[in-house]
């Protein structure tokens, strides 16, 4: 039998269809929209396909070439354009986001201009900073900056939103979401500008939505982990009724042989700058994979049998293979956290393969 290309990454559409479907109708019950987020998968057409066919009808990105990748394999969705664009990126945001997160006024001003080159107009969602430290207006300076943006031709505000859970592990709580509300309104009220989209956050809202019994003026979540891997961001843990296999890893065994457990000679620092440090376990087995830190994010890994991780280097992985007799030529499975999925899936070395079956 004709052994199947790796590194290989396996997608289960269906499953991921499945998980899709679970997240419309939960959020669903309180009215809540989903962005379906492709950055994690690359913009890949075929999974924007499957999110298209469950009901989520506007798909983000943080990159404006997955985007243009989507569109060109004749995508037809609301395209999101999930950062603040960069001044050098303008014309190529306008021609292929509807609508993009903004929080800085000089990026405005320049998708107002090229917008009006191009007789478009731009939609944004101004994003506001509630703790979590990444991107956002500061609440005080949000009046201002409104007044100042709607004194432009060529864009259009038609929401607001905030980021949890990203950079600094901020909660998105009870508390965070009631401010978020309270915000929408009092903008909506003192501009009488009508907010389509009321972001509240991402994968990591799950449990504040299952916790409350109003969610307020919050209408739109950006859903990408959840979706894919089925769980909160949080805690990890999985979401009832989802799938968490949709994707696996699988790579093969290139070296097998019997080696002593601790390198042997001067130390330095390694290929990464680190001066690794080793367990003694006298000889032992040792395995090579033919994939590294290039390939995927090795720490992300998390093997489907009872092996350890012993090291990786740019493209070799370390294994102590344990109780399990793995020759060359062999392959080792994986499940992924989402680092993992996301360097997978944008290297150009790792094969993509999809199926249908559950």
């Amino acid at each position: 039998m004709t052994q199947s290309f790796t590194p290989r990454i396996e997608i289960n559409l269906a499953k991921i269809a499945h998980n899709a479907a679970e997240l419309v109708k939960i959020y669903g019950t309180k009215n809540i929209e989903i962005m379906g987020v492709t950055k994690t998968v690359c913009g890949a057409p075929e999974i924007a396909r499957i999110l298209l066919d469950q009901g989520i009808h506007m798909l983000a990105d943080s990159k404006v070439a997955n985007l243009q990748k989507m569109r060109d394999a004749g995508i037809k969705a609301n395209f999101v354009l999930l950062k603040s664009p960069s001044l050098s990126e303008v014309d190529s945001v306008i021609k292929n986001a509807d609508i993009s997160l903004n929080t800085e006024f000089s990026v405005i001003g320049k998708l107002s201009e090229a917008a009006l080159r191009h007789n478009k107009e731009q939609k944004i969602i101004l994003m506001i900073e509630m703790g979590d430290l990444r991107e956002g207006i500061m609440p005080e300076d949000l009046d201002s900056f409104i007044s100042e943006v709607l004194k432009l031709q060529g864009v259009k505000i038609v929401g607001i939103g905030v980021n949890f859970a990203c950079f600094g592990g901020v909660k998105p709580n009870e508390q965070k979401m009631g401010m978020l509300s309270l915000l929408a309104s009092a903008v909506e009220t003192k501009f009488s500008l009508p907010l389509s989209y009321i972001s509240g956050g991402n994968s990591a809202n799950y449990n504040w939505f299952m916790a409350v019994d109003s969610v307020g003026k919050v209408n739109n979540l950006r859903l990408g982990e959840s979706i894919y891997l089925g769980r909160e961001t949080l805690d990890r843990l999985a979401i009832p009724d989802l799938y968490t296999d949709a994707f696996t890893f699988v790579t093969e065994v290139i070296e097998s042989k019997r080696k002593p457990s601790v390198p042997y000679g001067e130390i330095g620092q390694n290929a990464f700058g680190v001066f690794p440090q080793f367990q003694d376990r006298g000889q032992m087995s040792r395995v090579i994979l033919g994939v590294g830190n290039q390939d995927v994010l090795v720490a992300g890994l998390i093997p489907t049998t009872d092996i350890e991780i012993l090291g990786s280097s740019s493209d070799h992985t370390v294994l102590d293979p344990k109780k399990c007799n793995l020759i060359v030529g062999d392959e080792v499975t994986f499940n992924l956290n989402y680092g993992a999925l996301l360097s997978i899936m944008t290297s150009p070395y790792v094969y993509k393969k999809y199926s249908n079956a559950i």
